[in-house]
């Protein structure tokens, strides 16, 4: 029998968990809200300009000395102070206290900078012109509670939508399980009708069955249920299950598996393989008298969506136009198949895809097409 040659399995690849914000990604972050805030100081300053508070260049000195300064004690406090907590805000009165002491900071040490670049004396406003310097502290607070009230309003609906994904993730995981908690019965049904039979017709084959059968769910049940696994652990199931299968055809079921070294950590779902196998066995080398061969085939391929990965099962069998009813379409097939096609719709949509296409002379082709996966980690 076409058997491979024992393969060495890489561990399960568990789902990895969130992972916190880089320091370059939070570097790039405070550059880009750096700039925006810039701008809106000079936006401050054109207005202020217009009011005919002061000479342009002046304003525009002091409104980015005070705004930035305050901006960059507000924004880069939060980071350091709420980094791991949603919504990347301090909650309660930590978040009223930033803003106040970054209203401060900007205030002083703003106008202390902006004074030192234009020789200027601001705090001499005080006595001499109280309502000026009112102003230009109104205008300070009222632009550090406008952008603080910015960063607090975007961070909650950034955590909003993490909230968002989080749940669309978890309906998307529990759907997936729902659907290999329907096949994998499906499976054991049809495996456990065989085994009747040969007990009471071959039962030394039945004995080998079993014992098949329990290395079987051994190694597909003993562990934790995982969204997705190397493919070489599906091509490794795939091969127990046509020596689980191999018991009760004997020779005529023969078959190979082929998987690129490539491939073989490449992440797809469990038990991908075996419902168009089972579909093989059943409706293609069981009805034909001698039997066949099943060649399954992976493949990276290109599109211009990207590489693909495409997964062939053919089979030498009967081929749809034996079956009484007309031949099935790319879209047709029975309980497995339809698992297969909700599955990959589930993980990845219009991206992947399942066919069945007749082969020549005789024969079926299932083929399935869907986004390459980077390697599990």
């Amino acid at each position: 029998m076409g058997a491979p040659s024992a393969m060495t399995l890489p561990d399960p690849v568990l789902p990895a968990a969130p992972a916190a914000p880089s320091a370059s990604h939070i570097a790039r972050s405070l550059l880009r809200r750096g700039l925006a805030m810039a701008l809106f100081c000079t936006a401050i300053a054109v207005l202020l300009t217009l009011a005919g508070h002061g000479r342009w260049w002046e304003q525009w000195v002091y409104s980015n000395a005070i705004g930035l300064l305050s901006w960059l004690v507000i924004d880069a406090g939060r980071v350091l102070i709420a980094r791991h907590e949603e919504g990347m805000w301090p909650h309660g009165p930590r978040g009223l206290l930033l803003v106040a002491v970054g209203t401060l900071v900007g205030l002083v040490g703003g106008t202390a900078l902006g004074d030192a670049v234009s020789g200027g004396h601001t705090w001499a406003l005080i006595g001499q012109a109280p309502e000026r310097a009112l102003f230009i502290a109104l205008v300070t607070i009222a632009a550090s509670v406008v952008a603080s009230f910015y960063y607090h309003a975007r961070g909650t609906a950034q955590a909003l939508e993490a909230r968002a994904a989080r749940a669309q993730r978890d309906l998307t995981e529990t759907r997936l399980k729902l659907l290999e908690a329907q096949l994998e019965p499906h499976m054991m049904f049809n495996t456990l009708a065989n085994l009747r039979v040969l007990v009471a017709t071959d039962p030394p084959r039945a004995q080998a069955m079993l014992d098949h059968l329990i290395d079987y769910l051994r190694a597909t049940l003993g562990g934790s249920r995982q969204l997705s696994h190397p493919l070489a652990d599906e091509f490794a199931r795939l091969r127990d299950y046509f020596e689980l299968m191999a018991v009760r055809m004997g020779p005529r079921l023969q078959y190979t598996l082929d998987l690129p070294e490539a491939l073989r950590s490449t992440a797809v779902p469990p038990l991908l393989l075996q419902p168009l196998a089972e579909n093989a066995i059943r409706h293609g080398l069981e009805p034909s008298v001698p039997g066949g061969h099943i060649a399954v085939r992976a493949r990276a391929i290109e599109s211009a969506h990207g590489p693909l990965l495409q997964i062939e099962v053919q089979d030498t069998g009967v081929g749809l136009h034996s079956h009484a009813e007309a031949p099935l379409p790319a879209g047709g097939g029975g309980f497995g198949l339809t698992q297969v096609r909700e599955r990959l719709a589930t993980l990845h949509g219009a991206q992947a895809r399942l066919e069945l296409t007749p082969l020549a002379p005789q024969g079926t082709c299932a083929r399935i097409v869907l986004p390459l996966n980077p390697s599990p980690a």
